[in-house]
């Protein structure tokens, strides 16, 4: 045995007794710690199996009388994975310990990189993942919102989920969540790209279908290999309700002020990049005192259990989730289990629709007039724009602009538009916004009026005075013009 036992290229160490006192070592071994003298206790004699962490394994083999086995432990002069076995040693009672340590420094210097180059990759990807991300969100006039994202613990790759407000003008706002289904650096630049993308077709003002359907193109086109799932919805101060637009991903949740909660039910399309698709816009109504969700699969799906489970489990913690919404934000994700550690990306977009009361509702006021058109519109748009804006106690310059934008409205929209026409006053805590919406879909643009032009410059007009201006098309084939004038001491938004 001791002849075999010096051929082998592992380590060997033979011990006898309770305190596993030293009774051999192969010359392998000897050449990698140095003799060592029999006879002597392995706790004071041979520290390099104390550092491996081996005397409370010797113990359990001696009473078990099975063998254990650890793998990579490292001491001086290398990592080892290292069986100890039960043996009976001639000569010597209450058996013995035998020690085999196979030298495996260069795999689990190799695994170390290899787990180095791995967390250098993440941490890259994480870093991508956040710069891509909105810094701060875009606050609307009628809504709070707040978002969270938090990427997968440590051993799990950062995917592509991201989340955007875009304010439109006109007191709208776009809300975006979506999710690339890629994992790395290569999930986390696309995502990038769409949500771009995102931003560039929200200024078009655009139904949220048609929005889908031109990223549904573009997914494609930037990386056929990865898909993603995405949520476009739109909010209208004037109609309390959101009109969103879904490929492949989990519905929007709505808690009302009552407490209970509601889901987007309508069909969604396939994911962005599928093709072949034609997106439609569904409705969901966020009345004030209204809290709504939007989020990633990070927060509702887990191994061993249908989606539709979590999605319930959201629900009843969105039911009692009170605060603000970076509370809800966090508070859901407590609920929902997600921590550090968590298996997989995560974001969630909370925006409440608050009920306002006493002096901040007071900031806020609609007045709307129908036109049926002929001669009697403009002045009868003037009067009562005069009167409304004089209600709400604007200073005499603010005033005279305004009257002077929706004459300008309502007189392109006689000219070039058809009715129904309706004139449309909104005041917010920064804004007066002016809209005017008529039965015709062209949408006007700003030109150059020559000086013999009779015509042609009242959109040039708006856009010198008022602080933006746009236009949309509207369901049913009409359009609206509008634009905004920051109220003093205000910013824009």
């Amino acid at each position: 045995m001791r002849e075999i036992l010096e051929r082998l290229p592992g380590l060997v160490a033979l011990t006898y007794g309770s305190d596993h006192r030293l009774a051999y070592v192969n010359d392998a071994y000897g050449t990698a710690f140095g003799p060592r003298p029999a006879g002597v206790a392995v706790a004071d004699g041979c520290p390099e199996l104390a550092d491996l962490g081996l005397l409370p394994l010797m113990d359990q083999v001696l009473r078990s009388g099975k063998p254990r086995t650890v793998k990579s432990r490292r001491t001086r002069g290398g990592s080892y994975t290292v069986t100890c076995l039960p043996v009976d040693v001639p000569g010597r009672s209450g058996g013995g310990v035998l020690v085999h340590a196979a030298d495996v420094t260069d795999h689990a210097d190799a695994a170390e990189r290899l787990r180095a180059s791995e967390r250098r990759h993440r941490e890259t990807a994480v870093t991508l993942q956040r710069s891509l991300l909105p810094q701060e969100l875009e606050q609307p006039d009628d809504l709070r919102v707040a978002a969270t994202y938090q990427p997968g613990g440590t051993d799990a790759a950062v995917g592509g989920d991201w989340y955007d407000v875009i304010t439109l003008g006109a007191g709208r706002t776009a809300l975006v969540i979506g999710d690339v289904m890629g994992r790395g650096v290569r999930a986390a630049a696309v995502m990038g790209q769409l949500r771009t993308a995102v931003r560039a077709y929200a200024r078009l003002d655009l139904p949220p279908h048609e929005v889908l359907q031109l990223l549904d193109g573009l997914a494609a086109e930037i990386d056929a290999s990865q898909i993603a799932t995405c949520v476009y919805a739109v909010h209208d101060p004037n109609e309390g309700r959101l009109v969103y637009a879904s490929a492949g991903h989990l519905p929007i949740l709505v808690r009302d002020e009552d407490g209970a909660v509601r889901r987007a039910e309508d069909p969604t399309g396939p994911p962005l990049g599928t093709g072949g698709w034609l997106h439609t816009s569904g409705t969901i109504a966020l009345p004030p005192g209204s809290t709504a969700v939007l989020y990633t699969d990070g927060l509702v799906e887990r191994r061993r259990e249908d989606i539709d489970e979590g999605v319930a489990a959201l629900e009843r913690a969105l039911a009692g989730a009170t605060g603000t919404p970076q509370v809800v934000c966090d508070r859901l994700l407590r609920s929902l289990g997600v921590t550090a550690e968590h298996d997989d990306d995560v974001a969630v977009l909370v925006l409440q629709h608050p009920s306002r009361t006493g002096p901040d509702a007071e900031l806020f006021h609609n007045a709307a007039l129908d036109l049926l058109g002929g001669v009697e519109a403009a002045p009868r748009a003037r009067a009562f724009a005069s009167g409304v804006l004089s209600s709400w106690r604007f200073p005499v310059e603010l005033r005279d602009l305004g009257v002077l934008a929706a004459s300008e409205l309502v007189a392109n929209s006689l000219q070039h538009g058809t009715p129904p026409m309706r004139l449309r006053l909104r005041r917010t805590d920064r804004r007066l916004i002016i809209e005017v919406t008529d039965g015709d879909d062209h949408l006007p643009r700003r030109r150059r009026a020559e000086t013999e032009d009779e015509a042609g410059r009242g959109i040039s007009i708006i856009a010198t005075i008022a602080s933006s201006w746009g236009s949309r098309r509207t369901p049913g084939g009409g359009k609206a013009v509008w634009c905004e004038f920051a109220l003093p001491g205000r910013t824009g938004g």
